[in-house]
């Protein structure tokens, strides 16, 4: 293809990372995927044929290696998805600095190490292209999501001053924010609100009827009452990395369903919201049309 791409996809072994992984190959372009667990990278990349790269971002070593596997297998790197993140919940002052530091390793410093290793082979493609997948807790903030919600915002930074230096030599550098997508990692806080609300059916709150309900009333004063999936941000994330989006460089472009242009002083207007106990990360009040 004469725009064929090379891409490296962090957290590329499920949810958003693993989908951007097979939009890219679909559409002709070479991927190097890379995340921490091996299995899930080597099964995508049998289905995909994609470039399995297992490695953790946080360690200078491997974050070389895993820029040197796609420059020496292809010849070049066009574009880099910083996607692998986690999340560890809790309020300033119940977060352990043991998380806290997890959180700011995988989600700030490695991007950083790799954004670092990978600029050289990006500025030489000439039309370098970073997305970086933050969160729109990078916008807006809830309760007990410190950590997170500050890594995401210092991501959403991290790229942006990618594109102000280094616009002017061809890179360009943008960020996504996606709300509520349904995912592994997003799976995991949606079983603890199936648990604490009493939702799901005699499976369990981890069962998909319970993940359902989570999910539902997770997203009520969503304007689309809807989770996301993994492949509507991907495409997000292709059109930002491909030519048709030449002069978009420094944005953030909120994959929400429309959450981020909501007025909570409104609420009350077409909702009673009714707060639950105790708090935390991924447990919002229950609304109530």
């Amino acid at each position: 293809m004469a725009d064929q791409r090379v891409v490296i996809v962090t957290g590329g072994g499920s949810g958003i990372g693993a989908a951007t992984a097979r939009l890219l190959r679909a559409s002709g372009h070479q991927v190097i995927v890379s995340g921490r667990r091996p299995e899930p990278l080597h099964l995508l990349a049998e289905r995909t044929g994609a470039v399995a790269h297992p490695s953790d971002t946080t360690d200078p070593d491997q974050v070389a290696a895993l820029v040197e596997t796609a420059v020496s297998r292809f010849g070049r790197l066009d574009g880099l998805v910083v996607n692998a993140g986690i999340g560890r919940p809790g309020a300033v002052g119940d977060l352990s600095p043991a998380d806290w530091d997890e959180v700011m390793r995988t989600n700030v410093t490695g991007p950083f190490l790799l954004l670092r290793a990978a600029l050289p082979h990006l500025l030489a493609s000439g039309a370098g292209a970073v997305v970086g997948v933050a969160s729109v807790s990078a916008l807006r903030n809830g309760s007990g999501n410190a950590a997170y919600a500050t890594s995401k915002a210092a991501l959403l930074q991290l790229c942006r001053s990618l594109a102000v230096d280094y616009g002017h030599r061809g890179l360009r550098a943008n960020v996504v924010c996606p709300s509520w997508v349904r995912t592994e990692m997003a799976d995991r806080p949606m079983t603890r609100l199936a648990e604490r609300a009493g939702l799901g059916g005699p499976d369990g709150p981890g069962a998909p009827d319970g993940l359902d309900a989570a999910y539902q009333e997770a997203t009520r004063l969503s304007p689309v009452r809807r989770a996301g999936e993994p492949a509507e941000v991907a495409e997000a994330i292709g059109w930002l990395l491909s030519p048709a989006a030449s002069l978009v460089n420094g944005a953030v472009l909120a994959v929400d369903g429309g959450v981020t242009a909501l007025d909570p002083g409104t609420f009350a207007f077409d909702f009673r919201i009714e707060p639950r106990d105790g708090g935390g990360a991924a447990t919002p009040g229950a609304a109530r049309p």
